[in-house]
């Protein structure tokens, strides 16, 4: 049993991470007398009660069994209560291996709405986390503070993805639902649930004043929130902030998140909520007043940033989602998607258009070399700009499109987040297959 507490603490007081902050280890670690936390895909939180265990997430499909297994070695007791801080599979996907206890699932009134989204865009939702997460083992595994390695292997989803399912279909629902908040107490013990929109429309986080300890969910992930994700549903940074201001009003002394380690000390877990919180505010303000100025999506991507010294703290590192990403959620969520260029308010084809200056520019391996020193010159953006319209331009020319594989594999290494290397990966696979396909390599 790890000393997390111990561990979060000199990680966040030095400013170093020499380890892993998100485990997946399906061990469990008492934190404080009764309060228990399972570290994996996504952690579950325990409370030991006189009525039973009240547990916040059953991790994903693939660990929920090894999850409740950790509890039962902790306590030979059911579980009695079973609270969703949210509606993501990883958070909800194992919660049949809790089934047996028949617990009393709680939600926000979203949860089943997302739940039936999830069934209704079954294949799509299989298609962009085989992308997202670009071949990390497990489907859903975030691995926010684990390399994933630069072997350059992409995902290819080589059955017909409506044949598998996003979510099992004996995920439980919840049972008892809210809007804004709802309050429980179990053996004595209280719990108090509040609805706040940050990374999805569905979350919570709750209070436990006994224990002066606030449950995140992914309010904190110990990473750069994921307030942008570039193939998800929006997210609401404005709301997730404010949420992280209302939990420091609460003065917790003990936060345990959902991912990353749990944090103990008052002081602490302020200064932390309080970096997250103003990162969010200031991208929001930045954003907003430009648009408010006129400014052109384009200009305000390649203008706010987020200070290097913020970006460098433990619990703020762009390892997963980044703050370019987060720029563009802002825009879609008060600009609509349309991106201020009026030739892509009703654009041509991208082959079409490719085609058109690849004949201007003397043919599609002239753009390729043109991407080829761009990306030797260290300009990775413009690299793909070429590469994208050669291989467009010359959709089954191996040689064209090996080349754009290694331009991609190579913009995939120098990536930080994994939204980043999971969809270059992807692009260079792409392009493997082209050439796979026209020299038979696939034929085996």
């Amino acid at each position: 049993m790890a000393d997390l507490l111990a561990l979060s603490s000199r990680i966040i007081d030095s400013g170093l991470t020499d380890q892993p902050v998100n485990r997946v280890s399906n061990e469990l670690s008492e934190i404080a007398p009764g309060v228990a936390l399972v570290e994996s895909f996504s952690h579950c939180v325990a409370l030991d009660t006189d009525e039973g265990l009240v547990c916040f997430d059953a991790s994903g499909v693939q660990t929920g069994k090894a999850v409740r297994a950790s509890l039962r070695a902790w306590r030979d007791a059911p579980v009695s209560h079973l609270v969703y801080t949210h509606g993501h599979a990883d958070h909800i996907g194992g919660s049949m291996f809790f089934g047996e206890d028949q617990p009393t699932v709680i939600g926000h009134e979203n949860v089943a709405t997302r739940m039936d989204r999830y069934e209704y865009t079954n294949a799509w939702n299989l298609i962009i986390n085989a992308r997202q997460f670009g071949g990390v083992s497990g489907d859903l595994n975030l691995n926010l503070n684990v390399d994933v390695g630069d072997s350059g292997g992409g995902v290819e989803v080589k059955a017909n993805p409506g044949a598998r399912r996003f979510l099992p279909s004996n995920t439980l629902r919840p049972a008892e639902t809210f809007s804004e908040s709802h309050d429980i107490t179990v053996g004595g013990h209280r719990i108090e649930m509040h609805h706040a929109r940050g990374e999805t429309d569905d979350h919570l986080w709750a209070w436990m004043p006994e224990h002066k300890a606030v449950v995140t969910g992914d309010f904190l992930i110990w990473n750069f929130p994921n307030a942008g994700n570039p193939q998800k549903v929006q997210r609401y940074p404005i709301e997730w902030a404010a949420a992280l201001r209302r939990m420091v009003a609460m003065g917790p002394e003990l936060l345990l998140p959902a991912h990353g380690l749990p944090i103990e000390g008052k002081e602490r877990i302020a200064r932390v909520l309080d970096d997250v919180a103003t990162a969010l505010e200031d991208i929001v303000r930045d954003v907003v007043a430009m648009m408010n100025a006129g400014a052109t999506l384009d200009t305000i991507i390649h203008t706010v940033r987020v200070p290097a010294e913020t970006l460098a703290k433990p619990y703020l590192r762009p390892l997963y989602d980044e703050p370019e990403f987060v720029v563009r959620g802002i825009w879609r969520q008060f600009g609509g998607w349309w991106d201020g260029a009026a030739s892509r308010l009703k654009p041509s084809p991208d082959a079409h258009l490719a085609t058109a200056l690849a004949q201007l520019a003397g043919g599609a391996d002239v753009l390729l070399r043109r991407a080829a020193q761009a990306a030797a010159d260290g300009d990775m953006r413009l690299a793909c700009h070429l590469a994208d319209l050669a291989g467009w331009a010359a959709p089954d020319d191996p040689a064209i499109h090996g080349g754009r594989a290694e331009i991609y594999l190579a913009r995939r290494k120098a990536e930080t987040s994994l939204m980043s290397k999971g969809i270059f990966a992807a692009a260079a696979r792409e392009s493997q297959l082209v050439v796979a396909d026209a020299t038979g390599a696939t034929g085996g």
